[in-house]
């Protein structure tokens, strides 16, 4: 079922206006979160997330888009799909309502929902083989519009369509200053001896949920260290570990890049750790 600014409708019976500014200008955010047997995995982050990016986009916030508003609604719409008790991958679309051109005839939004299910109610260690590779066809930029999801995602779009043509499971997005910005469906983190960095917000990444977990729990690990700061392509062979976070997958470890193999240690630790939250929270 889809939930339309809070009306269920079949997917049949779902329609976008041929007017809405998400499609015609990409004017819109959206939020993909995990819900197991009923619970918004870290729902309190994805929603101040959504709540900021909005602002950043000058969109006017409605009173009633509280967390306990749209939790229901999300909620709402998973038991209309007869997914309220199993694991479930929702996302909920906020677009800009109104018509104009590049400007907008008003602030308001509208929203959307739909939920899928998902196989796996925790986060599981994927051992198979995950080879990546750059794509430099097009570049990220490095600016906070990048760190928003936006619907406007065409780098990731062409760059998929590229990983499955050239038989890749993931590539790694470069930024217009030449490093290393994120991987098509999250972000990067980069393992070398005992030190772990992750490219920095000001690099143009997604400023992802699962990437704001794991720097929490590094940073309860002494025999870590961490920081944020940038990776330039050349460092990529030079690395231990390489994984890829996201909210759905939690760590997705990469096994090749070109020439060099990676280990897989350290994101087996951190995913015992991230599941640990995930119990907790």
């Amino acid at each position: 079922m889809v939930n339309h600014n809070g009306t269920l409708f079949s997917p049949e019976d779902a329609q976008l206006n041929p007017f809405n500014r998400g499609l015609l200008y990409g004017d819109g955010l959206f939020e993909t979160i995990k819900a197991v047997n009923g619970k918004l995995l870290f729902w309190e982050d994805h929603y101040f997330r959504l709540m900021a990016s909005m602002r950043i986009l000058r969109m006017e916030i409605p009173m009633e888009f509280t967390p306990e508003f749209l939790e229901e609604e999300l909620l709402k719409t998973l038991t209309a799909s007869g997914l309220i008790d199993q694991t479930a991958r929702i996302r909920i679309t906020v677009y800009r309502s109104g018509g104009g051109t590049y400007l907008p005839e008003e602030r308001g939004v509208g929203y959307y929902a739909f939920a899928k299910a998902h196989p796996n109610p925790f986060y599981l260690l994927n051992e198979e083989p995950y080879e990546v590779e750059l794509y430099k066809d097009h570049y990220i930029n490095a600016d906070l519009i990048s760190t928003l999801k936006t619907t406007n995602k065409i780098v990731h779009v062409t760059g998929s369509i590229y990983a499955q043509e050239n038989g890749y499971d993931n590539c790694l997005l470069v930024n217009n200053e030449k490093n290393i910005a994120e991987a098509l469906q999250g972000n990067l983190f980069l393992v070398k001896g005992t030190h772990i960095k992750t490219p920095p917000l000001a690099d143009g990444c997604l400023r992802g949920v699962i990437r704001k977990q794991l720097i929490s729990i590094i940073g309860l690990m002494d025999e870590y260290t961490f920081e944020e700061a940038s990776i330039s392509p050349f460092e990529l062979q030079k690395a231990d570990e390489l994984f890829i976070t996201n909210t759905i997958m939690g760590i997705q470890p990469i096994t090749k890049y070109r020439k060099k193999e990676f280990t897989i240690e350290t994101a087996a630790a951190l995913l015992k750790k991230l599941n640990v939250k995930v119990r907790l929270g």
